[in-house]
């Protein structure tokens, strides 16, 4: 790398070091603020990209993390039904308060808290690597989906709403 990575994003770098996998986060100049952008800026197929989505149990208030494929859209019935509980879309600020990280950049990894709720899109686990954000709404790293598993301690689940 000959250029220093941006705070956020040498965090997620570190985890990465951490936990002995080879992964480069990079920044790009373009956005990767939703999964398409990431797409198009990286020049993959936009089901490699990982969308990291916080979610929050209603009653009990637990933080939820699903890795969903790009182009796919969140069954979250389906997520309740592993969890025995509702959840609901967490606001900017619980996300933030959770993760460390603001909307549009939140890796998979390196959380400010803990998340034991982890969910991974089986459609994810059939691609033999995948993209995900990396802490910024630039910032993106590549992953063999084998490892993502790995080092979330995701339960894979088919997420995806039937069209």
């Amino acid at each position: 790398m000959n250029q220093a990575l941006s705070r956020a994003a040498q965090s997620v770098q570190n985890v990465l070091i951490n936990n002995g996998l080879e992964c480069c986060v990079q920044e790009l100049a373009s956005s990767t603020r939703t999964a398409q952008d990431a797409a198009t800026s990286i020049g993959c197929n936009v089901s490699q990209i990982v969308k990291s989505l916080i979610f929050k149990t209603a009653l009990t208030n637990k933080p939820v993390l699903v890795l969903a494929s790009g182009p796919n859209r969140v069954n979250e019935q389906a997520v309740e039904e592993h969890i025995g509980e509702k959840i609901v879309k967490s606001d900017a600020d619980f996300t933030r308060d959770v993760t460390g990280f603001a909307i549009g950049g939140i890796p998979p990894i390196g959380h400010k808290q803990q998340i034991n709720l982890i969910f991974i899109d089986e459609d994810l686990m059939k691609l033999d690597s995948v993209w995900a954000a990396a802490g910024t709404p630039n910032a993106v790293f590549n992953i063999l989906s084998k490892d993502l598993l790995a080092i979330t301690n995701g339960k894979i689940i088919n997420i995806t709403i039937v069209k």
